[in-house]
């Protein structure tokens, strides 16, 4: 498989980077098919892979689409939702899937880091919407996903400003789940990994598909789903019960 994403699996998490750190990980249709291979490689193993982690190379979570490649790809309209599909194949993982965002996180980049059920920065980090600034418009999920987020007034400043923002105002604004040091991210990053897969990876898959399901459906709606829907108790509750009772005992 081409080395335009890398995939490292270890204890669980499966950490996809986006590997043209040259270009500041550019995104391309070439990156998006490789991206598209890992993806269904690893909704098949959910048994194994419990929370995956999207970043970028060298520094940088990608500074959007390759101009390069912009005016052929609206020229081509080969299969127009290509791009939209793999991004709501990443957003529809089993798995959790955190964006680990450093330095430039730009339009295209933005629209697949906003795909992901965590978003966490670095303090330098920065995004931004610039779609305005070159004549193009938002096509793969950022209209809904960012207000979705951040609501709709500071979407419609980010869209119709092309500003940048930093990790620490991302986070102000709720765009990013959680910001943390540059000299600390990797650590950081880590810990909240462990913290996630510490949990019932089972119970992980069931809440995120409850949330997905039940987004935008009336209180009661939603209440009904999850009663008469419900998953029922993960395989390791019993275990996972019985251990916490054991240290209570212990403690007592």
């Amino acid at each position: 498989m081409s080395s335009l994403v890398v995939r490292e699996d270890h204890g669980g998490v499966a950490t996809l980077t986006l590997n043209r750190p040259d270009k500041l990980n550019a995104l391309s249709k070439d990156v998006f098919e490789v991206l598209d291979e890992h993806l269904d490689a690893i909704a098949r193993a959910h048994r194994t892979v419990g929370l995956v982690v999207l970043r970028g190379a060298g520094g940088n979570f990608s500074a959007g689409y390759d101009m390069d490649e912009v005016l052929d790809y609206v020229k081509a309209r080969a299969k127009p939702h290509y791009h939209s599909e793999v991004i709501e194949k990443l957003a529809n993982l089993p798995q959790p899937v955190v964006s680990a965002v450093e330095g430039h996180c730009s339009t295209g980049a933005l629209e697949l880091a906003l795909a992901a059920d965590l978003i966490v920065a670095s303090e330098s980090a920065r995004f931004s919407d610039s779609y305005a600034r070159w004549g193009l418009t938002p096509i793969w999920g950022l209209s809904l996903r960012l207000p979705h987020r951040v609501g709709t007034a500071k979407a419609s400043e980010m869209m119709m400003t092309c500003r940048s923002y930093s990790g620490t105002e991302a986070h102000a604004m709720h765009l990013a789940n959680l910001c943390f040091p540059d000299d600390r991210f990797d650590q950081e990053l880590a810990a909240l990994c462990a913290e996630i897969l510490a949990n019932s990876w089972y119970a992980n898959e069931v809440n995120k598909r409850a949330l997905v399901v039940s987004d935008g459906l009336a209180l009661n709606d939603a209440h009904a789903l999850e009663i008469f829907k419900n998953e029922g108790l993960a395989p390791d509750a019993a275990e996972r019960v019985a251990r916490f009772l054991a240290r209570r005992k212990t403690a007592g």
